[in-house]
């Protein structure tokens, strides 16, 4: 157990941000699976950059790659393109 408490809040501080990244991250996931699972091409078209805006922030905040955040990009607005 942590004995400071500059330790103590520290804890504290990495479970809210463990949490709020846990949710974040898995919107995200959520967002690009309800995109792959659309038919239609004009809801796909309007929610494409939604879930480009959440990978880029996503990428901001350290919890995607840059790089795997461009491959998804890419072959999202393929799938898209090719509806």
């Amino acid at each position: 157990m942590a004995n400071h408490k500059s330790a103590l809040k520290r804890i504290r501080s990495n479970d809210a941000k463990r949490v709020r990244n846990r949710y974040v991250a898995k919107t995200m996931r959520n967002a690009i699976k309800a995109l792959r699972n659309l038919t239609e091409k004009e809801q796909a078209v309007s929610m494409l950059p939604k879930v480009i805006s959440m990978l880029d922030k996503n990428v901001k905040r350290n919890l995607v790659h840059k790089n795997k955040a461009a491959n998804l990009k890419s072959k999202l607005m393929k799938k898209v393109n090719v509806m």
